[in-house]
């Protein structure tokens, strides 16, 4: 158990999907019933499709990936790469499919992943990163 909680009110931020199937192009394995994510810090007000995922190993807590401007920020220390968000979601829903196995068009996704890229791609060697 994660611990972390999110609010099911239904007011909210409008949330664009329409790029999620060109960023998730295969889907071949998720956390089985998915994840909240603790959003603590994370000031976009979505998440979207093809988002990294990453959890803090001395809690478990999962976290959507910090980001600087257009691309992805430093993984955080004590933290690892767990997975891909499947479907854009908002920070104040936080509850996610994640991807652990599939491929993921780089090139499509909202923020800029090759500083991190290699690291990535040694700590999730189930998906294939591609670019359409």
């Amino acid at each position: 158990m994660s611990g972390v909680t999110a609010d099911l009110n239904n007011k909210g931020t409008t949330i664009d999907t329409g790029n999620d199937s060109i960023v998730i192009i295969a889907n071949l394995e998720n956390i089985p019933g998915g994840k909240t994510l603790d959003t603590t810090g994370f000031s976009p007000e979505v998440i979207p499709a093809g988002h990294l995922v990453i959890e803090e190993t001395a809690t478990g807590k999962l976290k959507p990936m910090p980001v600087s401007g257009d691309n992805y920020g430093s993984l955080p220390a004590s933290h690892t790469y767990k997975g891909v968000v499947v479907s854009s979601v908002s920070t104040k829903k936080p509850f996610v499919s994640i991807l652990v196995r599939g491929s993921v068009n780089k090139n499509a996704s909202k923020y800029g992943i090759t500083s991190i890229l290699s690291a990535v791609k040694t700590a999730l060697p189930l998906i294939r990163f591609t670019q359409d």
